[in-house]
């Protein structure tokens, strides 16, 4: 029997997915996804501002030395949101089944595991800073800023876990604009202390990293001191025990469903290592263009990408609540909306890709094969919407390790294609591997469908 608390929350779980109607469904899914996509086009306009601000304060060797440390704070970062992408389904599922109960727990059992794997990571990385630098291949001119920089910023990384931890659990319970608000203050403060801390101060490159911490710092407790406000099923006592010998089975269920994503995630850190490597080997010209090209890319394709975080979610709360119908509803109305915003896109960016790039400093030659990238590369957007869209569904089902070894066969299938079929495409085999990588997600994720439905037919038998 289900408490007043209990019904209460199923009560707003039903107005925060409601599939009453196919209209509803693609209403619903747009007011949840569009502050995730705000938070997302915010996170990197005020990363381009630190950038312009460093940049412009400090000269060309404090951009570099930062720079340089991108992809060591990448590992953490994508390990932490990888993680919590997997947090986010799980929690959704057990608020779909009604099992609001056990959120709180859930929350304290990842935020100290989370935050304490993290905590003992960004000490060693800190301790470690001079040689992984070293290991990355820093230039002698820049490595004891970039030494400075990444040692400060991976301060700052515990704050980043329990931020993600809070917004996973808040995605969970149909509550996407919290985590949009905490990204907001974040971006104002880090602008704000970057220019009292690099400008006015003249800390150089160590202040620009004061000040991304003390905006992650910020955010996180924004958005801790909300979510104890405002939902009682996300407040838990820490004198109840940080760790029970009954919580063992929500850290392997939680577990199975996030490290998965993360491992994918790390692995295509990796692999664009791999991609960076072959780009180099095509000219200055060719790597301004596509640098530039991707830079401008990841804002485009952030629409694509929290819809199909959308779709998981909504879909994880249905199949939490045993309503299978319903998420195969989500699946049809969210591959529409897909389909639809994936061709506007595409309309939009081939005729002003090149614009766009020049607009970045980039001569002549590089706005040109920029230019050729996004008439090629954008054609595929459609397909890469669409296999976004069954990918969310797959997730929200709880599939996660299947849409994981999927992102890995197609990253490796992408890597393969940019060496084998260089001496047909030339530096546009960057475009069209990528492209033909969108292809067989598609093909792997429809496959994973068709399984799917196949499995479920036959228990009805």
């Amino acid at each position: 029997m289900k408490t007043t608390h209990q019904t209460k929350q199923t009560k707003k779980k039903e107005s925060t997915a409601n599939s009453g109607s196919f209209g509803n469904i693609i209403i619903t899914l747009i007011k949840f996804s569009l502050p995730l996509i705000l938070s997302g086009v915010l996170q990197q306009l005020y990363n381009w501002a630190d950038a312009f601000i460093v940049g412009n304060a400090e000269g060309e060797l404090a951009l570099a030395a930062v720079g340089s440390t991108t992809t060591a704070v990448n590992f953490y970062v994508t390990a932490i949101t990888g993680f919590t992408l997997g947090l986010n389904i799980f929690f959704a599922q057990k608020y779909g089944s009604g099992e609001t109960e056990r959120i709180p727990r859930i929350l304290a059992v990842f935020l100290f595991f989370l935050g304490g794997i993290i905590l003992v990571l960004s000490a060693l990385g800190m301790w470690l800073a001079a040689p992984l630098l070293e290991l990355l291949r820093t230039t002698p001119d820049t490595i004891t800023m970039a030494e400075s920089y990444l040692r400060i910023v991976l301060a700052g990384m515990p704050f980043l876990a329990v931020y993600n931890v809070y917004s996973a659990a808040l995605r969970g319970i149909g509550d996407s604009r919290a985590p949009f608000y905490a990204v907001l203050l974040s971006s104002a403060v880090n602008v704000a202390l970057d220019i009292v801390f690099v400008v006015f101060l003249g800390l150089s490159v160590a202040g620009a990293a004061m000040a991304t911490v003390f905006s992650q710092a910020a955010m996180t407790v924004f958005l801790v001191c909300y979510s104890i406000r405002k939902y009682r099923v996300l407040r838990f006592r820490v004198r109840d025990g940080l760790f029970r010998r009954s919580d063992r089975g929500l850290l392997a269920a939680g577990c199975r469903l996030a490290i998965p994503p993360m491992i994918q995630s790390n692995i295509t850190s990796a692999g664009n290592l791999i991609l960076q490597n072959f780009m180099n080997g095509f000219g200055t010209q060719t790597v301004a263009a596509i640098t530039t090209a991707y830079r401008i890319d990841t804002i485009v394709l952030l629409p694509i990408i929290n819809l199909g975080s959308g779709i998981s979610t909504l879909t994880a709360q249905k199949y939490g609540a045993g309503e299978t119908k319903s998420a195969g509803r989500i699946l049809s109305a969210g591959a529409i909306v897909m389909a639809g915003v994936s061709l506007l896109l595409t309309l939009l960016v081939i005729p002003t890709g090149g614009r766009l790039i020049a607009l970045f400093g980039a001569g002549e030659e590089a706005v040109s094969i920029g230019e050729n990238f996004f008439l090629r590369i954008a054609s595929f957007y459609v397909i890469y919407g669409l296999a976004t869209a069954v990918r969310g569904y797959v997730e929200g089902l709880g599939d996660v390790l299947y849409s994981s070894a999927a992102g890995i066969a197609s990253l490796l299938f992408r890597i393969g294609a940019s060496y084998a079929a260089v001496s047909v495409f030339a530096n546009m085999v960057i475009a069209y591997a990528e492209a033909f990588s969108w292809v067989l997600l598609l093909i792997l994720y429809l496959i994973r469908l068709a399984m799917l439905k196949r499995r479920t037919a036959e228990k009805k038998l």
